[in-house]
């Protein structure tokens, strides 16, 4: 008794689709076989119910309904099915039922098509008006015609028209919500298919920014490679060369006059020589200083300050205050390059006879003092 007249679905979808053109082919043709199933029946029930001056007036009346119907199909709108047209359709064709089941309660058959089509053709506002219209003539057909003949008809109208009425508004409404639903579900596939669509746009340029970040890392890792064997090369080889080229100088003025001192000279380079090849390939492959493979900070603070104390025949001192703990590799490392630099310093430019070391634990913090008793430099100069 309610209608699905406007599919919510969109026309490439195939099985709602289908659903939208069976209801079409029933609008278009629908009405001409429920209004010849109407004669049929009202035919054979003539000569019961109706006198000869009523058939004539029924057989005009429904040749009026096939001359409205064709009129219908060859006018009906197709974009705006509630248009003007549709209106004066559906209000010529619910009086010509009513008249025809007035006449013969079998037309009541036709009058329901008012139940199917009203939503298409009446504006939102006018639909109830149209079905509570259409409940009048089945309600009538059903309590034994149009007028009551009898108080019990018209009981039985009431009756009926109250149960027509209800289940017409009913069905309408469920039908409404049903569509309202359809709707929705339709506006949130829609949603989805643009929320995928712009997920798809963003990955996209997120692959592109990853690629964009990789070349940047590959970039500031090769940077950063370049920055660390800079260090290394001034930290350990250049420290180391430059012990070579002072021991060498000892050997060029010590070779004639003391043969025995220049020897000794000739081993430190050569034993500083093989250190510094140590260390570059430890570089190379990003390894700690060797003093720190076997010994901890400490212990290798200790060895260097002893190394180049006898390297320089200078007395250089190693002192540890506070409670010695753990250090990280980094640490570690980064202090031992500090404080091999500063004594490299020490021997190359302060002409110093006593040197100090002082590697300090201090809750949290580590200090590394490296003193002399040189001559030092004026920084304004």
């Amino acid at each position: 008794m309610t209608s699905t007249p406007r599919s919510p679905y969109p026309a490439g979808a195939s099985g709602p689709r289908t659903v939208e053109q069976r209801w079409e082919q029933f609008y278009r043709y629908g009405p001409y076989a429920v209004l010849t199933l109407a004669t049929l029946v009202s035919a054979v029930a003539a000569d019961l119910i109706m006198s000869r001056t009523e058939m004539y007036a029924a057989g005009v009346l429904a040749a009026a309904a096939y001359g409205l119907q064709l009129w219908w199909g060859r006018t009906r709108p197709r974009t705006a099915p509630a248009a003007p047209a549709g209106v004066a359709y559906y209000a010529v064709r619910t009086v010509l039922a009513f008249a025809l089941t007035w006449l013969n309660p079998f037309f009541a058959i036709y009058a329901a098509l008012g139940y199917f089509d009203v939503d298409p053709l009446l504006p939102k506002r006018a639909i109830r008006i149209g079905l509570l219209t259409t409940a009048v003539t089945l309600a009538g057909s059903q309590s034994g015609g149009l007028p009551p003949a009898s108080l019990m008809n018209w009981v039985a109208f009431g009756a009926l028209y109250l149960i027509n009425s209800a289940l017409a508004l009913f069905f309408w409404y469920v039908g409404m919500r049903e569509e309202e639903k359809a709707r929705v579900q339709v506006e949130t596939i829609a949603e989805l298919e643009r929320t995928n669509l712009r997920l798809e746009e963003a990955m996209a340029e997120n692959a592109a920014l990853h690629a964009q970040l990789l070349v940047q890392a590959r970039e500031a890792g090769v940077d950063d490679e370049r920055r660390r064997l800079a260090a290394e090369i001034h930290d350990t080889l250049a420290q180391g060369l430059t012990g070579i080229i002072a021991q060498l100088q000892a050997v060029t003025s010590t070779r004639d006059t003391d043969p025995g001192t220049a020897r000794v000279h000739l081993d430190r380079a050569a034993a500083l020589a093989r250190h510094s090849l140590g260390e570059a390939r430890r570089s190379v492959h990003n390894l700690a200083p060797a003093a720190l493979e076997h010994d901890e900070l400490t212990g290798a603070l200790e060895k260097t300050v002893a190394a180049w104390a006898e390297q320089h025949r200078v007395r250089a001192d190693f002192t540890v205050t506070g409670t010695a703990e753990p250090v990280h590799d980094e640490v570690a490392a980064t202090l031992l390059r500090i404080a091999g630099e500063a004594l490299a310093n020490a021997g190359r430019h302060a002409g110093a006879s006593r040197v100090g070391v002082t590697l300090s634990f201090m809750d949290g913090e580590l200090t590394l003092d490296v003193r002399d008793d040189g001559r030092g430099f004026d920084p304004a100069a």
